[in-house]
């Protein structure tokens, strides 16, 4: 419908169009013929004597049009027949070959049709020999596992252990053939097999390599003496041990690949220890462990005395000492051994895994029944972190493989370590704050190593926080490490608020020993965070705890953040140090608050002194301290040795400042701008301060005037000379009031005068103040 629509209309508008088309063109044709008349005619164009010789002029032309159309339109006809000649052939020609096509299509559909019970025939017979064959080939592997069982037999029967051993890899190599077979029977069977002759020719070479242990007084249990005799056919002995391990070695890849068939089908429910997944032991190696796994199974399983859950150090101690025993023993006499036969392999380092691997089932047995006792699971915590670190420093074990601390990281067990941790380290927090000593250093009376005096409670804590550092320094995952960082911040944190709530308790005696002692605390801990964070084991944390994504310790932080962490830019410690450095900056700002008052109380007398009367110096033989500034430098002077016995030597040079800076305020405010001044009362307080206030903290710094830029400046301009004062003075006001003219402005400005005065803190209109309070200027 809407197509139609469209036509329609689209047929209008060309009509439309064509109409206005028409009618532009008559009307230029109407013009044409007043042209062509106005042009043929003239002025005659009324007479009609010549519209008969026009009328035959045009006639004649539109003859010879009419000839000239039909000439060329008559040329046409031809093309256009022989263009449809060829389309009638073409035509013809394609129904021909479609007819053939349909005939020879129908000749190879009947030829097909004919052929397929010989191609069923064939099919059939093609399967029947494939099937033949197949069952000649399973003939065949029958009959090779039956010659190579048979060639076992024989070599045995006549003590060729060597050929019986390249039989037995022979079925080895079989059954890695047929591995991928769908012929369950003939491999149950060759396995069968396998199993049967390995389990002879290993237990007659695993009985002769025993009988030649023993002679070598194996296992060694105890220490091994330091001199031995050898026997007389010690060297007969040693070639029979050569000739046994070389032959074990080769029955490797027969015990591997049973290894991994007995692994694969008795994976269930039960634990698997994690050395089994490792590459199999040496085959010399488990037969030499068996005494030693007897003995260990005897001595902590069952209902011994020394399989106790309380006392994990028993075979813990017991496992390395055998590590130590044998390690001399599997140097010198099985090393050299399995050198000359190529193995590849550490002998002491494989003894080593054969009894982690005891030690591990043991451990993984134990520690699930320890779940609910946190005493003893902290103990069989703290006792597989000492095993693993004499494991790796006395037995040299390497670090690529696992010992125990992989057991550790197991969900459950991890989640109670990190349980216990915190609680066990909440119960220490209470202790350590309540104990009579907490808020005194146990360094107080050594001054070379009491630079922070960090009470005894802080470094207890940090003490605390450094050990669990070294207990998951060594976890092989960086996700439970990043645990164990989160759980040491929120241990961090809650110190931080305790220290909050006792400094609240003695924040209405901000100048006592104890509110010292915590702020000491907290510059210390946040002093020992920021070492933290620059340390190499924490920067490895931080890019784990990046690339990982870890939420316990990124959680909260924006993409700036973790940018900076990614470029150590930043620490993990950041959010905590920056609360601390709050709480220090309070604490700070509170102990000067309350030492100010006190100033400032003891001041009122020397802030009361008549310096407008005092006499000028010519008048005193000598100058001595105001007697109105005693009490005031009296209580400075205490007050800073104070902070001194009892700040660590930072806080104590941020306070002594922060106090000169409050003092030079107070000074220039109260008692400099609230008076005025003779000669002698600008000289008064220029000794004040010169000779008495400034010597106070002269023992801190080397310049202590430069702590006190507004009373050092002021005094200066206060003891002036009248001429250069009113010269200042001038020089001020002329600059002020902008009234200089072009003579003038070659005088100094301000500043510069001032700066050869040792004026550069105080600006032009605080020195005319200052010059102002001077009562011996004119015009005052």
């Amino acid at each position: 419908m809407d197509e139609v629509t469209d036509y329609i209309v689209n047929r209008v508008h060309t009509t439309r169009k064509g109409s206005e088309v028409f009618s532009a063109g008559l009307e230029k044709l109407e013009d044409h013929v007043l042209d062509f008349m106005e042009n043929e005619l003239g002025s005659e164009l009324k007479s009609l004597k010549y519209a008969e010789e026009l009328l035959k002029k045009l006639q004649k032309e539109n003859t010879v049009l009419e000839e000239q159309v039909l000439t060329v339109s008559s040329s046409i006809p031809p093309k256009v027949s022989e263009a449809l000649s060829a389309a009638e052939e073409a035509r013809c020609s394609l129904e021909d070959l479609l007819q053939k096509e349909q005939h020879i299509s129908n000749i190879l559909q009947q030829h097909l049709q004919e052929a397929q019970p010989w191609m069923d025939n064939l099919s059939q017979t093609c399967n029947q020999i494939d099937t033949i064959e197949r069952h000649l080939r399973y003939l065949l592997c029958l009959q090779h596992i039956e010659e190579l069982s048979a060639a076992v037999q024989q070599c045995l029967m006549t003590s060729s252990v060597w050929e019986a051993i390249r039989a037995l890899d022979g079925m080895a190599v079989l059954d890695s053939k047929l591995s991928q077979s769908g012929c369950s029977h003939i491999q149950g069977f060759l396995q069968e097999t396998l199993f049967f002759w390995h389990k002879i020719i290993k237990d007659r070479l695993a009985s002769d390599f025993e009988k030649i242990l023993s002679q070598l007084h194996w296992p060694i249990i105890s220490p091994p003496a330091q001199s031995l005799t050898p026997t007389a056919n010690c060297q007969d002995t040693n070639s029979e041990l050569d000739l046994l391990i070389t032959q074990l070695l080769a029955l490797q890849t027969s015990d591997d690949l049973i290894s991994q068939k007995t692994l694969a089908s008795c994976r269930g429910p039960s634990l698997v220890p994690p050395l089994l997944q490792d590459p199999p032991l040496c085959l010399p190696i488990q037969i030499m462990l068996q005494p030693l796994s007897r003995r260990f199974k005897y001595h902590f399983y069952g209902n011994r005395q020394t399989n106790s859950l309380s006392k994990p150090e028993w075979y813990l101690t017991q496992v390395l000492m055998w590590m130590g025993y044998s390690s001399t023993f599997m140097e010198e006499k099985i090393q050299p051994i399995l050198d000359r036969a190529q193995a590849n392999v550490c002998a002491k380092v494989e003894l080593c895994r054969g009894l982690l691997y005891l030690v591990q089932e043991k451990v993984a047995h134990d520690a699930s029944r320890l779940l609910y006792d946190d005493t003893l699971f902290c103990h069989l915590v703290e006792e597989v972190l000492q095993f693993e670190k004499e494991l790796r420093t006395n037995q040299s074990y390497p670090s690529v493989l696992p010992g125990l601390l992989h057991l550790l990281l197991e969900d459950t067990i991890l989640q109670k370590w990190l349980t216990v941790e915190k609680k066990m380290a909440v119960e220490k927090m209470d202790a350590m704050l309540s104990a009579e000593g907490a808020w005194s250093s146990q360094y107080k009376d050594i001054s070379d190593m009491d630079e922070l005096k960090a009470p005894d409670c802080a470094e207890t804590f940090m003490t605390l926080l450094q050990v669990i550092t070294e207990r998951y320094r060594d976890l092989p995952c960086p996700s439970a490490q990043l645990k164990f960082l989160g759980l040491q911040r929120d241990l961090v944190d809650d110190f931080r608020i305790r220290l909050t709530q006792v400094m609240k308790e003695e924040s209405r005696c901000p100048l006592g020993i104890r509110y010292c002692a915590i702020l000491n605390a907290v510059n210390y801990i946040s002093t020992i965070l920021g070492d933290w964070g620059d340390n190499v084991f924490f920067l490895q944390l931080q890019q784990a705890a990046v690339s990982l994504s870890e939420q316990m310790v990124l959680g909260g932080l924006g993409m700036m953040e973790v940018g900076r962490l990614a470029s150590l830019e930043g620490s993990l410690f950041d959010g905590l140090l920056a609360l601390l450095d709050r709480l220090k900056g309070d604490m700070l700002g509170r102990l000067l608050e309350w030492t100010m008052r006190e100033i400032i109380e003891k001041a009122k007398p020397y802030c009361k002194e008549r310096w407008l009367l005092l006499p000028s110096q010519h008048d005193q033989s000598t100058m001595s301290l105001s007697s109105s500034a005693c009490p005031m430098m009296l209580c400075v002077r205490d007050r800073l040795l104070n902070l001194h016995q009892n700040l660590s030597l930072s806080l104590f040079q941020k306070a002594w400042q922060g106090l000169a800076e409050r003092i030079d305020n107070f000074l220039y405010q109260d008692v400099i701008l609230s008076n005025h001044f003779s000669d002698g009362g600008a000289a008064q307080l220029h000794f004040d301060m010169t000779r008495n206030l400034f010597p106070l903290f002269g023992h801190y710094c080397k310049r202590p005037e430069n702590f006190f830029k507004h009373v050092k400046e002021a005094c200066a301009i206060l003891c002036l000379n009248v001429g250069s004062a009113i010269l200042l003075r001038t020089l001020l006001k002329d600059a002020t009031d902008e009234t200089r003219d072009l003579a003038g402005s070659m005088d100094p400005s301000p500043e510069s005068a001032l700066n050869e005065l040792g004026v550069y803190y105080l600006a032009p209109c605080d020195v005319l103040i200052l010059l102002n309070l001077r009562a011996s200027l004119p015009g005052q």
